[in-house]
């Protein structure tokens, strides 16, 4: 999958009372955390996510994998490139960590996907135009800014 050719979706960011070091290593653990949960699993198999499974090296690095993504790219305080696949879409979220002060990080999550044919559409709507999206990569954030401070 080419990540930079993915439709650009949104961008959401906070900013954290951590250093960089502790950022990454708490978003490692959270998303570790969230995406290995059973449901997650489960809507995974439903929609028949390309990865399902937790494996890979720890803490993630490329090749990592949990329900619903694969590690593409990581590069340890700075950025952790995730893509995934199912039925109805091509996707890609990726997390920037910038230094803004010391002991002050800003992690931003940029989301891309496609959505390709009628049964794509219909799933973009249910789960992007909904806010269905926004609400749970705000909520992803506030987990990784709660883990880091």
């Amino acid at each position: 999958m080419e990540i930079a050719s993915l439709p650009y979706v949104d961008e959401h960011a906070t900013v954290i009372e951590a250093a960089v070091d502790d950022v990454w290593r708490g978003l490692g653990e959270t998303l570790d955390r969230s995406f290995s949960r059973r449901g997650a699993g489960g809507y995974a198999r439903v929609v028949g996510c390309a990865d399902r499974t937790a494996s890979g090296p720890r803490p993630l690095g490329v090749g990592s994998t949990f329900p619903g993504f694969r590690v593409a790219a990581a590069v340890p305080g700075r950025e952790l490139v995730l893509e995934g696949r199912h039925r109805f879409s091509s996707y890609a979220l990726i997390f920037h960590l910038d230094e803004v002060g010391p002991g002050r990080s800003r992690l931003r999550a940029e989301s891309r996907a496609e959505f390709p044919g009628a049964a794509g559409r219909l799933y973009r709507l249910l789960v992007i135009s909904t806010g269905g999206h926004v609400l749970g990569v705000r909520r992803l954030l506030s987990a990784v800014r709660r883990r880091s401070e």
